[in-house]
């Protein structure tokens, strides 16, 4: 059973002058700020909870602390109120979500973790809150680099974890991710705040647990000392991969890719790599790229100059013609026809944000649905069959990607509010920021291509030091 505890250990404090030259890194922020932090009631989540109610009262906004009840132990729920006690006698705006259904039976601590980020994220982009905060530490990344190495992760692994990371609902941010577990204990104490400790954080049954153990202060310097030069790698070879998209890649907005091949043949074999696994993340609807042997074969493919014909690979085809390459979604493995109720937001396929105007059927538009559609629309017909588009029980009402829609009397309400290529993850990634030693960041804009974008732009790096 998890029990509340009091700091007593007489460490430094984290304090509101170092917090705010960390909050600094992730400038510019909006006049009258909202900040989510993702509050476990634990102390790390406690101390940054506090930290940023302190930082954004100053600028005229407010802290919105979010507690995930995941319902994985019988004194959960008493935790989530006991956290929200603590939020009222501070005046902080607090909400208690949770993960609801049957817990599956394996991977428990990572189906947790997913269900914790998509409950938080979806808050945030539900009610239009920019920035999200979490209380990775000093520790935290520390094990995060010693795990990954242990699964032999290469140089984008040993990076550890991002200081921050932009989703299409929030950016998440780590403000306190150089900064040592005992110095947030020691800002609970001088708060006189009260934390919730964690029994299976003592659990050895869980690998991050028995890593905690073997670290000592040395082993977690080495591992931040790790994290900085293979982040600093990471960086640089996302901004190549930019580049690279930059000069040879575009999207329509059907969610096909075309691919300039020249430009290709004359980089380096990872980042060629690296390439087609975004690209082919990207229109296949995944969020991971497909196996590392499955895209070295099909780069040696597309090396060659008289490669012509079409293969398969991660639920995309891919067509080469006159040196460049057509990428759409396969036909195979579509979501069946399902019913859509009046405003409900959907993912359709893992790359189309859908939100139902009107009651209505969704389903791919397929052959049958091509052969309706007239005038033709400009994008490629494999492109344009794999689409999501609305059905009544004479066919085909709208496929809005391509603009297509059926004469209807002018009263008729539309049937899809929205529906937008929107893949999980952007082709060259989303930027890796690098926590530094010294109150130091080193920020990557690398170019990315965003979901929905038709270009990639490239990027520059810079290091800011804090004031």
């Amino acid at each position: 059973m998890s029990t509340a505890v009091f700091a007593g250990e007489g460490a430094e404090p984290f304090g509101d002058a170092q917090f705010a030259r960390a909050m600094l890194d992730f400038a510019p922020y909006e006049d009258n700020p909202v900040l989510a932090v993702a509050l476990s009631g634990g102390g790390d989540s406690l101390a940054l909870c506090l930290l940023a109610d302190a930082w954004v009262r100053r600028r005229g906004g407010r802290v919105v602390a979010l507690t995930v009840d995941h319902g994985l132990r019988a004194t959960s729920a008493d935790e989530a109120r006991r956290v929200a006690a603590w939020m009222r006698q501070r005046r902080i705006e607090h909400h208690i979500l949770q993960w609801t259904g049957a817990k599956p039976p394996t991977r428990l601590q990572q189906e947790a973790r997913d269900a914790r980020y998509r409950l938080l994220r979806g808050w945030c982009g539900a009610h239009g809150v920019l920035h999200l905060l979490v209380a990775h530490t000093r520790e935290d990344q520390a094990e995060t680099v010693l795990l990954r190495r242990q699964k032999g992760s290469g140089v984008h692994g040993l990076a550890g974890m991002s200081a921050c990371l932009e989703f299409p609902e929030v950016r998440l941010l780590r403000p306190l991710l150089d900064t040592p577990r005992r110095r947030l204990r020691g800002s609970l104490e001088a708060a006189g705040q009260e934390w919730i400790e964690d029994p299976s954080n003592r659990d050895p049954r869980f690998a991050r647990v028995r890593v905690r153990r073997s670290l000592g202060e040395e082993g977690v310097a080495e591992a931040c000392r790790t994290a900085r030069r293979c982040g600093a790698e990471r960086q640089a070879a996302e901004r190549l991969l930019a580049r690279l998209a930059a000069v040879s890649l575009s999207f329509g907005i059907q969610g096909y890719a075309r691919v300039a091949l020249p430009p290709l043949r004359e980089a380096p074999a990872d980042l060629r790599g690296r390439f087609w696994g975004g690209v082919l993340a990207a229109v296949g609807g995944r969020p991971f790229a497909p196996e590392a042997a499955a895209l070295e074969s099909l780069d040696r493919w597309l090396q060659d100059k008289d490669a012509a014909g079409s293969r398969t690979l991660g639920r995309c085809r891919i067509v080469v013609t006159r040196g460049a390459a057509l990428v759409v979604r396969e036909m195979r493995n579509l979501p069946p026809p399902r019913p859509l109720r009046r405003g409900e937001d959907t993912r359709w396929d893992g790359r189309f944000a859908v939100v139902a105007g009107e009651p209505c059927q969704l389903a791919a538009v397929g052959s049958a649905g091509w052969a309706e559609i007239a005038p033709r629309p400009a994008a490629p017909k494999t492109a344009v069959l794999p689409l999501p588009a609305l059905h009544d029980g004479e066919g085909i009402v709208e496929v809005s990607p391509i603009g297509y829609r059926r004469m209807l009397p002018p009263a008729a309400a539309a049937g899809l509010e929205r529906c937008i290529f929107s893949p999980p993850n952007a082709v060259s990634g989303i930027g890796f920021f690098l926590a530094s030693e010294n109150s130091a960041i080193i920020s990557c804009s690398a170019g990315v291509t965003s979901p929905g974008a038709k270009v990639s732009l490239g990027g520059s790096c810079a290091r800011k030091d804090r004031p």
